[in-house]
């Protein structure tokens, strides 16, 4: 048997594709809201994998599913289907607005396929010319070149050479900009109901039931990016139940396998036929061992006790990062739902989230950023309370680090 090769963060540099900068420390063991690197140091988890590790690390019951999956059957292309992408589909539909489900790998090819889809119902339905597709400033729907150009941050999606056409950015709620440029060429709009990537600003009650009813008004289908925002993560299973507006296709992923690569396009039935046989497709989506381990995921999450638990967890956090704030002033506001919370720095700290997240991993604490100015909050939606005190107690002296220099 070989030896088993020396693993240092020098390695990344020696081995991978430089498009990633990870931390210096590697983490090697999880389990519920703490990780361990290879030293043995210990840090609570407040970033979840950036909102995917719903149930935590290891949840016993996630494990329990993938080591009897990994015992029965691991895949099978789509020429066939197998038991737990149907269980999987069955419990989506019935939780949701939706009738169909396609499945994939990622949040990315979700919204892939979301954009597609719209098309090709627009243009099957109404005529070649109803191409257009609508999005928002600063949202995020995936790194292919069709959706980071949806994507409203030229940052990501400049430099690739020409892309793909006939798509409009907007600001976020702002519904004039929106009213303005709509019309019955314009086949999608696509919004996430709470942007994540762009600094966690949520939408408006009237901006959410205005851009369906202009939606509605001009023909056009209404998709709803819930990669970051749903199963669970703002308390309701899927954030448009808890905005009272109901889109024509969603698409989900991070937390719907719990860390187990899976995304979903949910949609109705009408519009899912214009998928006919040989329209799209994915070699791994659907696979069993994906869709055994996200069914345990929804059977865990789609409960009034964990969802109820989000909501009480969140005052938690705000409670604690107020009280934070309070001694050392440096945010403007708490912005977000559920557990996918950002805190904005005020004009002292503009352009330093990295510094506040850097100082947390030297006080053990793992948390995210939103762009510059936003240090993003999205942990398991069942951590322990105990967990979440120790954890703003790390983070408080994490703020004190960069405040006092």
């Amino acid at each position: 048997m070989s030896e088993l090769l020396a693993v240092t963060r020098d390695l990344f540099d020696d081995v991978m594709v430089p498009n990633y900068a990870p931390a210096k420390m590697i983490p090697v063991r999880g389990e519920g809201s703490r990780v361990w690197d290879q030293t043995g140091r210990e840090y609570i988890d407040f970033a979840g994998g950036i909102a995917v590790n719903g149930l935590g690390h290891c949840h016993p019951k996630l494990v329990e599913v993938l080591k009897a999956q990994g015992e029965t059957l691991w895949h099978l292309s789509n020429v066939m289907t197998n038991e737990p992408a149907l269980r999987l589909a069955k419990k989506l539909v019935a939780a949701t607005f939706a009738d169909k489900v396609y499945f994939c790998n990622s949040g990315a090819e979700a919204n892939e396929a979301a954009l597609k889809l719209a098309r090709r119902y627009a243009i099957e339905q109404f005529g070649e010319h109803k191409t257009q597709i609508i999005a928002f400033h600063q949202g995020f729907h995936g790194r292919t070149f069709f959706t980071v150009s949806v994507g409203g941050q030229a940052i990501y999606s400049d430099g690739f050479g020409p892309k793909p056409g006939d798509i409009l950015h907007v600001p976020y709620n702002d519904l004039a900009a929106l009213a303005e440029v709509i019309s019955d060429k314009t086949c999608a709009v696509v919004m996430e109901p709470l942007q994540g990537e762009g600094g966690i600003i949520r939408a408006t009650d009237a901006f959410a039931n205005g851009v369906r009813a202009l939606c509605d008004k001009h023909n056009a289908l209404l998709i709803y990016d819930e990669v970051q925002s749903g199963v669970g993560r703002t308390g309701a299973l899927y954030a448009y139940q808890g905005l009272g507006v109901t889109p024509d296709i969603l698409t989900s992923a991070k937390a719907l396998g719990g860390g187990f690569p899976i995304g979903a396009m949910l949609t109705t039935s009408a519009i899912a036929a214009h998928f006919k046989v040989g329209t799209h497709g994915s070699t791994y989506g659907g696979n069993p061992l994906a869709c055994a381990v996200a069914e345990a995921v929804l059977d865990v999450i789609n409960t009034p006790e964990v969802l109820a638990g989000v909501k009480q967890r969140e005052q938690l956090f705000r409670d604690g990062l107020a009280a934070i704030n309070a001694k050392y002033h440096c945010f403007a506001e708490i912005r977000g739902q559920g557990l996918l919370l950002g805190a904005a720095l005020n004009d002292d700290y503009q352009g330093r989230s990295r510094d506040f997240s850097l100082a947390a991993i030297e006080q053990g604490l793992m948390v995210l950023v939103a762009g510059t100015n936003v240090v993003r909050f999205a942990p398991s939606l069942v951590i322990p309370e105990a967990d979440i005190k120790e954890g703003l107690a790390r983070f408080e002296q994490a703020v004190a680090q960069v405040v006092q220099g």
